[in-house]
């Protein structure tokens, strides 16, 4: 399994987005909400520095991804 890291709310955003995700709002919140079309579940990204490793991993499991799929989408 992979090791999670440590990575800023941003950069989770562009992973995600590279999944088919898009940013539904970001106004004068410090969360990004993400939606998928034919996913039920949003996503509600942190606008933090880091991102809680707890956070993260419930993130990429409500996503359908994998951990492993996930750093792989952050490489890109």
């Amino acid at each position: 399994m992979a090791a999670l890291p440590v990575v800023s709310g941003r950069k989770v955003l562009r992973a995600f987005q590279s999944d088919g995700w898009t940013l539904a709002r970001h106004h004068r919140s410090s969360h990004m909400i993400l939606v998928k079309e034919g996913h039920l579940a949003t996503l509600s990204v942190p606008d933090h520095r880091e991102v809680a490793r707890g956070t993260l991993r419930s993130l990429i499991r409500s996503s359908g991804l994998t951990v492993e799929q996930f750093v792989e989408l952050l490489r890109r």
